[in-house]
């Protein structure tokens, strides 16, 4: 496959995950919701066994990436004011959500596939 077929093939597998990744981000009521449900997400990608480069592109780039919006947390977070109980929960739930929901779909990845294996057996 030459160089420019490539990158089509990989433009188009982003802007094919991020279309629906940013639709469900449109459709769920609250910004967290969003990022943690991206990052379980990214995390069972990141921890499936075996190496799936165009999957990490439609899923990891495209589809997460567009769900979990930290344009719209900065935004966010721009409207509250510096010093408020709430800046500080919506700076640091995220955060620490985010890497807890990231590991836990990492933790999860393994056991599922061993568990997929088995079921088309």
């Amino acid at each position: 496959m030459g160089p420019r077929r490539r990158a089509l093939l990989e433009l188009s597998l982003v802007a094919g995950g991020a279309i629906p990744g940013s639709l469900l981000r449109w459709q769920l009521p609250d910004l967290l919701l969003a990022n943690l449900l991206g990052c379980l997400l990214l995390g069972l990608l990141l921890g499936w066994p075996g190496s799936r480069p165009r999957l990490m592109l439609w899923g990891g780039i495209g589809f997460c990436g567009s769900l979990t919006s930290f344009s719209s947390w900065m935004l966010q977070l721009a409207t509250l004011p510096l010093g408020s109980g709430t800046f500080w929960h919506s700076l640091l739930v995220p955060v620490v959500g985010g890497f807890a929901a990231l590991f836990l779909g990492k933790a999860c990845a393994a056991p599922l596939a061993r568990a997929r294996r088995r079921l088309r057996r």
